[in-house]
């Protein structure tokens, strides 16, 4: 029976209030995030992260004091084996994670892989629009540390993958639902930020979050007013927009209600949990925006997972390299997306 090792990459969290000041280090010295020599990058991140701690741990104490991004992947990597072991008995799978910033890091990661001793390995990274940032960034850390058997195939991205688009267009429902089906609300699909020179560089991230918005948004007739906006800007460089802020202060002027959906983020952390439920919730009510909701990371929902299982169905059915799931295609001048990051 063929052995299959799935390795999901993500950003990782710090684990208690002692490693948000690591993990921040660990953030802000990637080249993809800082792009200066090293150098310059280190002393950098070491005075970012020494300046932000306090204010990072004041956010992570929100959510108990550590990130709940671990806990949450570690349940999405035992849903996702479930789902094969039912879809390819024929196969023995097994889950592994390796996250940029903090633990479990990509080289612990890679040894527990090669330890497995894999005929086959998917890489699958938890950022279903692909950016330099993100999803470059932990496929090359993955290239350095991986020595071990297993021939390799990479899904680079996967935004309009149709379980995926399904699970949004539904917890975005139900979410409406719930609060009694608002007529006057204005749906707000919210992703991280880049600063521009990212897109301009030929980043394909806002092409892909765009995509997935119009494709989820296709599926909600019930709620047609619908926008892309982005949060979480740092710094003084010009970051792409609208902003999210920007349109909750535009929703409070024209006194529509506010459904926010986060559209580039599959588990909850701080972002959500923080950020937008409490951050932007404060800015909503103050603006007199009513209601302010907010739809769920997919999390654990059946049609996420069932989606991943069959990525990973279809990655195994390719030759090799990288490629994304679905038809989707990288519009022209914004190539810089898995397969040129894997050389094929």
């Amino acid at each position: 029976m063929s052995r299959v090792a799935v390795v999901l990459f993500n950003l990782g969290g710090p684990d208690g209030p002692d490693a948000v000041r690591p993990f921040l280090y660990n953030l802000f010295k990637d080249p993809a995030i800082i792009s200066v020599p090293a150098l310059l990058r280190y002393p950098i991140a070491a005075l970012i992260s020494s300046r932000r701690e306090a204010s990072a741990q004041a956010n992570y104490n929100i959510m108990g004091g550590a990130s709940p991004l671990l806990p949450e992947t570690q349940k999405q990597a035992a849903a996702l084996d479930a789902a094969l072991a039912a879809a390819r008995p024929d196969l023995t799978v097994k889950a592994f994670i390796a996250m940029r910033y903090w633990k479990p890091f990509a080289d612990q990661t890679a040894k527990e892989v090669a330890a497995f001793a894999p005929d086959e390995i998917v890489l699958l990274p938890l950022y279903p629009q692909f950016s330099t940032t993100t999803t470059a960034s932990s496929l090359q850390d993955w290239a350095k540390t991986y020595k071990g058997p297993g021939r390799t195939r990479t899904v680079c991205c996967y935004p309009t993958a149709q379980g995926l688009v399904a699970a949004h267009a539904e917890t975005i429902r139900k979410t409406w639902v719930d609060a009694g089906r608002p007529a006057k609300v204005r749906l707000l699909f919210s992703a991280h930020g880049l600063p521009e020179k990212v897109i301009k560089g030929g980043d394909p991230y806002q092409a892909q979050v765009e995509a997935t918005a119009a494709a989820v948004a296709a599926l909600l007739p019930e709620l047609p007013d619908w926008r892309v906006c982005y949060q979480s800007r740092v710094g003084p460089m010009k970051w792409i927009g609208p902003s999210t802020v920007e349109e909750i202060h535009i929703a409070g002027e024209q006194g529509v209600g506010l459904l926010l959906s986060p559209i580039a983020f599959v588990s909850e952390h701080i972002e959500t949990l923080v950020e937008l439920d409490h951050e932007y919730a404060e800015l909503a009510e103050n603006q007199g925006v009513a209601p302010y909701l907010r739809a769920p990371a997919l999390g654990v929902d059946q049609a996420f997972i069932t989606a991943l299982a069959q990525t990973v169905t279809h990655a195994l059915a390719r030759d090799g390299g990288a490629a994304p799931e679905g038809a989707w295609l990288c519009p022209a001048g914004y190539g810089k997306c898995g397969r040129s990051t894997q050389g094929a």
